[in-house]
């Protein structure tokens, strides 16, 4: 029994050794993503990481104020943008967890005088699928979003603006869903959306630095957002009034917190079962105030959210149980390839994810792709370059990446399901992405 005991004992030192080993490799080889991304001005934040509820990686990059050289830190509140439309859904769904509101209530309920609110559903508002105009391509938006708007200027502005398509015919981002969704959580729960925000969300989790946005002050640990440009970061001094963008934006955070309040999702702690389902089911690309993509098998569920030069992204991989989050005050770079390289890096020692069946090229095979494609209805160029037996490709403004090829003809960017097939024949490559696809011509 005791030779058990001792072999059990090794064990469980072997593997706890061998896990920490792991997660420091894994550690530094982040430290060394983001040390390079500071270096090279290409973001100033906060990064944090958990995994089974806890978090096992944070790290700081650059100042949250310049003037002062103040840097930010765990605490330091962040705008997170369209993040908020993670927790306007979640609430939805409270609601409709508590017989307040169903997928399938029309938008009349609550507000009859909007274009098509007798057609309008909330399952619409979710998945933008509305058709109701986006109010952020409204002409004047230049002009009132510093200033405090009322429910009531807001409403004529959709009233304005119309609608592009009639509900269910496709899906089309557009955040005046879910401030009009904001306004019915206000009307149900007779409260203001940050009073409810607090109830339902902040405080049952103890989010300290959770809140509806007010203007942005520094002394309190609160970022000031900055843009690159001449060799240096400059300050903008624009500041949406967060009462226009409301449960489409108007939420600060911090990395640490977000990822507490992803992982309470996904642990049902705020929402049922069924109604997690539901929220996690895509649809045309799009889930109930979540997006999804896969990544070397797993499926990511998360928003990113973009107000006023900040920049976030927030994510979940249930498989992996596994919140990933970062806030930047400073962006200088393209997002989901910083997602990417996150993950790329936080999963390199991971034997479990899946790799592609790929066929062995020579160098000299891969000369027939080289060269730069480009078309009138895709915003960017891709260029395709080689280096020995391997083809790498580059789209305008983003970096360069490694392909691998399943098959003659066709190649990929796995880790985003990015793929490229080539028509020789007709100098043609179809570029595939997100369930799009796109014909590129060679020049």
């Amino acid at each position: 029994m005791k030779i058990l005991k001792s072999i059990f004992f090794v064990s469980i030192l072997f593997l706890c050794s061998f896990f920490s080993e792991a997660q420091t490799k894994n550690k530094t080889s982040l430290d060394s993503l983001f040390n390079k991304i500071e270096s090279e001005n290409k973001a100033m934040g906060t990064v944090s990481i958990f995994e089974d509820g806890k978090e096992v990686y944070q790290k700081s990059l650059g100042f949250s104020n310049l003037k002062t050289n103040k840097k930010p830190n765990k605490t330091t509140k962040f705008r997170i943008g369209s993040i908020t439309k993670t927790f306007t859904a979640t609430i939805i769904m409270q609601l409709i967890d508590e017989g307040k509101l169903t997928l399938n209530t029309l938008l009349k309920e609550y507000f009859p005088e909007i274009p098509n609110a007798n057609k309008i559903t909330i399952e619409d508002l979710l998945r933008h699928q509305s058709g109701l105009a986006n109010i952020t391509k409204d002409k004047t938006i230049r002009s009132w979003i510093t200033k405090p708007q009322s429910r009531k200027q807001m409403i004529n502005r959709f009233i304005k603006n119309g609608i592009d398509f009639e509900p269910k015919q496709k899906s089309e981002y557009s955040n005046t869903n879910f401030i009009i969704l904001s306004y019915i959580v206000e009307k149900i729960d007779k409260k203001s959306f940050a009073k409810v925000l607090k109830n339902r969300i902040t405080k049952p989790l103890q989010l300290k630095r959770t809140e509806f946005g007010k203007a942005i002050k520094s002394k309190n640990n609160e970022a000031l957002s900055y843009y690159f440009e001449n060799n240096k970061w400059n300050l903008i001094t624009i500041q949406t009034n967060m009462s226009a963008p409301m449960g489409a934006g108007a939420i600060v955070s911090t990395s640490h917190e977000l990822n507490v309040f992803f992982n309470n999702l996904f642990s049902e702690k705020l929402i049922s079962e069924a109604s997690l389902k539901k929220l996690m089911t895509i649809k045309n690309g799009l889930g109930l105030g979540i997006m999804q993509f896969d990544f070397k098998g797993l499926k990511v569920f998360g928003h990113d959210g973009s107000i006023d030069g900040f920049q976030s992204y927030a994510l979940h991989i249930p498989k992996k149980n596994i919140s990933i989050a970062f806030t930047f005050n400073g962006f200088n770079t393209m997002t989901m390839p910083t997602v990417i390289s996150i993950l790329d890096r936080y999963f390199k020692n991971d034997s479990t994810l899946k790799k592609k069946a790929t066929i062995s090229l020579k160098s000299e095979e891969l000369d027939v792709y080289l060269g730069v494609y480009s078309s009138k209805t895709f915003p960017a160029k891709v260029t395709f370059t080689k280096k020995g037996n391997t083809l790498f490709a580059q789209a305008t403004g983003q970096p360069i990446f490694k392909l691998i090829s399943p098959k003659k003809d066709s190649f990929m960017y796995d880790a985003m399901g990015i793929r490229f097939d080539f028509n020789l024949k007709n100098k043609t490559m179809e570029l595939t992405f997100g369930g799009n696809k796109h014909i590129l011509k060679k020049e």
